[in-house]
This record gives C-alpha cells, sequence and structure tokens, in this order.
C-alpha cells in the first residue's frame, strides 16, 4: 500500500525533473544562439566595427554611371572597407559628406606632368580638382640613350633636375621615391623608342633596328607600362610609317594593353589619320584610343561627324576605338607645330642652324603659308588665333599672353619671320596656344560614350617657376569645367555619366585593378566634392587660378586634400600595366 502511494509522487517528481531538464536545455540552446547573434552583430560591417574613415550621409557614385544614393563610406587602410547604413560603425575619423558628392578619384587620361611632379610632387591642380591618377602620355621619360639624357638636360628651363634613370621602370621608381601626392602611370612612347635606337634622323628602321626598338617596347610593358603611345605631328614620330607603328603595337598587344596617339592629322587629313589608327587596331590586334579627338580649324569643323560615324562602324565591327579630349576650344603645343617637319630633323638645334639660313628661311615660309602634307596648326587657327605662352629666355617674357601677330607688329615682321626668329633666340620651341575647335563640336565630343578626358598639360601650383609661363587653363581646370560648365550649367550629360567617363571607363580601359570605383575592396581613392560649387577658374588672360569644389581627396587611403587644404602628404604610387608581377 505504502508503495501504491509512493510511486505516483516519484512519477510526479521524475515528470518535473525532465521538464526542467529540457527548460535548461532551451536556455542552453538559446543562449548560444543569442551569443552567435552578437557576434555576428559585432562583426557585421556597419554595426560595431571600427574603421580608421567614416564617411557619412554623402550621395555616392559608384563609378558605374548608376543613380546615386545615400550611404556611409568605410575606409580602412588603403583600402574601402564598407559601403551602405553604418549606423553603428565607429572610426578613428569621421567625415560628414551631408548634401556633397562622393566619388571615385578621378583618372586624367592624357598628363605631362612628369616633369612637373619633379618639380612639385603636391599636383596642386590635378588634387584641387578631385584628379587621383595621371597618365603620362604621346611622349615618355624612357627608354633613355645618353645622347637623349644630354639633350634633356640641355633643354631645361629654370628648373634643373637630375635623370639617373635609364628606363622608364626605373623613372616610375624614382617618382615614387621623391614623393608625389597622387598615383601616375606612363605609356611607353614610340618616339622615344624610335630616337633612342635611330636618332632624329627621316628614315625606316632596318630590320635590326627594328627588333631592337620591339625589345625597348617590350622592356618598358615588363616594367609596367600600360600600353604605348605616340605623338605622329612630331619630329621624330612623324618619321614613322605605319607598318613600324603596327610592329611595335604587336608587341604591346601582347599584354593585353592600349595603343594611344596623337593622330597624324586633326585638321585637313584627319579622316586618313582615324584610318591610320583602325588599321592599327585591325592588324596588332590591340585596342587604340585617340588623344584629344578634335577637328581642328573651322573649315574642318564639319568633318567631325563623319569621323565619329567611322569610330561608331569599327567599334561595331568588332575594333575596340575611344578617345580622350580635353573641354576648350583651343590646343597648346609649341611653335614646332607651325613649321615643316624636315626643317626640324636632327632635333632642336639642327631646326635652329636652319632657320639662319636665308635660302631655308624663304622655304620655311612658304610652306608655312599655305596648305601642304604635313599638321600646319598655324593655317588652322590663324596667327591672330595663336598666343604665346611660354619661353626660356627672361628678355622675351614680355610676350607671353600676347598673340603672334602682336609681336609681329611690335618686331616689324611678318609672322611667319617672328616665328623662326622667336624660335632661334629662345633656344626651343615656345609654348603656344591655337584656337582651332567650336564649342558646338565639344559638346558634341562630350556626348559620346566612350570619351574620357585628359589635361594634355602638367599638374603644378599657382607659386614660384611655374608663374614665368602662362600654361593652356586646361591644365588647372579641365575636370572643374566639366563637372561645372557642362554637366551643372549645360547639362550636356548627367553627372553620373560624367563621372563614370571621369572613373570606371579609363580604369577599365588601362586594365587597372582595384580602381575607377567606389566598391568594397578596392584601393580608397576617394574625392567629396560639391557638384553645386565645382567650377574652374583659370583662363587664358589669368591662368593660375585653382579650381574650386572639391572639399577633401584621399589617394591610397591618405588624405591629400582636407576642406580645400593640401594637406602635405604623398602616398602616390605608381600604377603598372599587367606585364608587371605585383601590379597596383
Amino acid at each position: 500500500m505504502i508503495i501504491f502511494h509512493i510511486l505516483p509522487a516519484f512519477r510526479a517528481a521524475a515528470y518535473s525533473l525532465k521538464q526542467i531538464q529540457l527548460k535548461m536545455k532551451n536556455l542552453y540552446l538559446y543562449t548560444i544562439c543569442l551569443c552567435l547573434c552578437l557576434l555576428t552583430l559585432l562583426s557585421s560591417p556597419g554595426q560595431a566595427q571600427t574603421y580608421d574613415l567614416l564617411i557619412r550621409n554623402g550621395t555616392v557614385y559608384d563609378g558605374l554611371g548608376g543613380t546615386p544614393y545615400v550611404a556611409d563610406v568605410a575606409i580602412q587602410g588603403d583600402r574601402i572597407a564598407a559601403i551602405g547604413k553604418l549606423k553603428k560603425a565607429r572610426a578613428r575619423e569621421i567625415v560628414d559628406a551631408g548634401g556633397l558628392a562622393v566619388a571615385p578619384g578621378f583618372i586624367n587620361m592624357l598628363s605631362h606632368a612628369y616633369t612637373s611632379l619633379l618639380r612639385d610632387g603636391r599636383s596642386l591642380s590635378g588634387i584641387k580638382q578631385g584628379v587621383t591618377l595621371e597618365v603620362f602620355g604621346e611622349s615618355s621619360m624612357g627608354p633613355l640613350s645618353d645622347q637623349m639624357k644630354q639633350d634633356m638636360i640641355s633643354q631645361q628651363g629654370e628648373f634643373k633636375y637630375d635623370i639617373p634613370w635609364t628606363t622608364l621602370g626605373e623613372f616610375l621608381e624614382h617618382l615614387e621615391k621623391r614623393g608625389v601626392s597622387t598615383n601616375f602611370a606612363s605609356f611607353v612612347s614610340a618616339s622615344e623608342v624610335r630616337e633612342n635606337v635611330i636618332g632624329m634622323i627621316n628614315r625606316a628602321p632596318t630590320p635590326d633596328e627594328l627588333e631592337r626598338m620591339k625589345a625597348l617596347v617590350q622592356q618598358a610593358m615588363d616594367e609596367g607600362a600600360v600600353g604605348l603611345t605616340t605623338m605622329l605631328i612630331y619630329v621624330p614620330a612623324t618619321f614613322a610609317k605605319t607598318d613600324e607603328l603596327v610592329e611595335l603595337a604587336k608587341v604591346a598587344a601582347r599584354y593585353n594593353s592600349l595603343f594611344t596617339a596623337h593622330m597624324r592629322s586633326e585638321g585637313d587629313r584627319i579622316e586618313a589619320a582615324v584610318d591610320e589608327m583602325l588599321r592599327i587596331a585591325k592588324e596588332a590586334n590591340i585596342p587604340v584610343e585617340i588623344y584629344h579627338l578634335k577637328a581642328a580649324g573651322k573649315h574642318n569643323w564639319h568633318k567631325l561627324d563623319p569621323v565619329l560615324a567611322r569610330i561608331d562602324s569599327a567599334n561595331r565591327v568588332g575594333l575596340k576605338v575611344t578617345a580622350n579630349m580635353y573641354n576648350y576650344i583651343a590646343a597648346a603645343t609649341g611653335l614646332d607645330a607651325a613649321m615643316p617637319p624636315w626643317v626640324q630633323e636632327g632635333g632642336l638645334q639642327e631646326w635652329r642652324r636652319r632657320l639662319q639660313d636665308p635660302a631655308i628661311r624663304a622655304r620655311v615660309a612658304e610652306e608655312m603659308t599655305r596648305p601642304a602634307d604635313w599638321e600646319n596648326l598655324a593655317l588652322g587657327a590663324g596667327p591672330e588665333g595663336m598666343i604665346l605662352t611660354s619661353f626660356r629666355q627672361d628678355s622675351l617674357r614680355k610676350y607671353t599672353g600676347k598673340t603672334l601677330v602682336e609681336v609681329a607688329a611690335l618686331r616689324g615682321k611678318s609672322w611667319y619671320e617672328t616665328a623662326m626668329d622667336l624660335v632661334v633666340q629662345d633656344d626651343s620651341r615656345i609654348g603656344t596656344a591655337y584656337f582651332l575647335m567650336s564649342e558646338e563640336n565639344v559638346k558634341k565630343q562630350i556626348r559620346q560614350p566612350y570619351m574620357s578626358f585628359g589635361s594634355d598639360s602638367g599638374s603644378q601650383a599657382p607659386e614660384g617657376l611655374s608663374l614665368n609661363s602662362n600654361p593652356h587653363p586646361r591644365a588647372y581646370g579641365n575636370v572643374a569645367r566639366l563637372l561645372g560648365k557642362y554637366v551643372r550649367e549645360e547639362k550636356v550629360i548627367t553627372l553620373p555619366e560624367a563621372i563614370r567617363r571621369l572613373t570606371s571607363l579609363p580604369a577599365t580601359n588601362l586594365h587597372l585593378r582595384d580602381r575607377g570605383q567606389l566598391k568594397a575592396g578596392y584601393y580608397a581613392d576617394v574625392v567629396i566634392f560639391d557638384p553645386a560649387r565645382v567650377r574652374d577658374l583659370s583662363t587664358f588672360d589669368h591662368p593660375h587660378q585653382l579650381s574650386e569644389g572639391v572639399h577633401h581627396v584621399w589617394v591610397n587611403g591618405t588624405q591629400v586634400l582636407k576642406s580645400g587644404e593640401h594637406t602635405g602628404a604623398t602616398p602616390g604610387r605608381a600604377m603598372r600595366g599587367t606585364g608587371r608581377k605585383g601590379q597596383r
């Protein structure tokens, strides 16, 4: 009887214990789940993660041309760590970008900043526009022969510099070690390769010389050149025939790179010049890019439409053809673009010597004043449309900013005699701006989806030696002019599209890894600017004026512009092409 009465109690106790064990198990599982959730929250981007930098509330333009959106951007080291609503994220530094645009750093697709960066590594005129990558083209700082080094030293102006490098790769290393604020990359120039092997002579290379030229291109590509470039209206590049260029381009093509050129003509023979580019693309099996596309000279403005049609047709049949431009109606080069190539054969000193021979001067004068089989920018602009911008000699700087017609009147000679005299007296090609293009064509070019942008100029500061010459305003304002005048004011293209053309388009064409987009894992080249205020201020009369509207710039995660002021930081790196191991 006792057992009968106790047994239910044992059963009840056992049941209670089982319930307690079940509840304990559930509590244990719940605790584990809670811990996992907490770990997830702590490790997920934007929650409790601590970053080096957090850019909050900016309007993000990712570089691909899509609709912008408000988000936070986190940077860790030299990379973008996360993008999104990072409400609980912490950072050592926080920047409020509310009401401002946050974009990838801009790429200057044609830069001549190699010398200006040696002089002043801040790259101020570029950084103030949000440019974080300068791409050197047309010419290159290697490979150099001993004679080329001597010529470079003898032709230096007020800024003197040593030339301890010989190859292009050595120059890239030299510039990086000196310290620069911007990233930089370089093509290897067929012009420098030709001069290295043949000199400044107008003849075809022998088979052995061509092989040596190809070996130099291969060496430069192995050292990190992003492609092959040339400038076909200048000596000695103009002496190269198409077959020679094709053979050199075939070497670059093995590296999945790009061929770029200042074409043989941008005016009277522009359509034939484009056809030459298409032939090189086809025969060398390489993408090509036309430098600073334009129809030069009023009598050639109508040729732009057929040129654009040629490019579109080539792209439709599988060739890859792109272009870049500067956003102005004036070009800038030297007085060499107003004289025939034959008088310049042998280099600057031979050119000057010939210009002192009365018989040669008469022949040069005759060719300068009529159409010929070479690119004569003086005929396209007219001497009244040629502004002299830079001189070596102090005694001639009084002519800076004047037209060639004005200087000729002051000296009591014809414009063509004055041009020849100035080259002889200044011992230089003399910087010259040529007014050649139409505003309508500039806008038409901007609308092309394959068009990127290049200043075709150096990057400098409005101080010191820079003030001794008047650069083309594009040095200070090419990007800002696009974003201010042509996007905001005239609405030629949208802001997302303009940013795509300044970022992911050139980065893709150059095959740069992890550059050109705001994307987690990509390098932190970032610009914050005010779309309502960004604008260029530089003019031909007063060129030394920095653009405004860019607030902050980071290069490889290091801030180089803070609240519009340069920080002095020099985190720039050499961007190397696909031939170089460890490409950055």
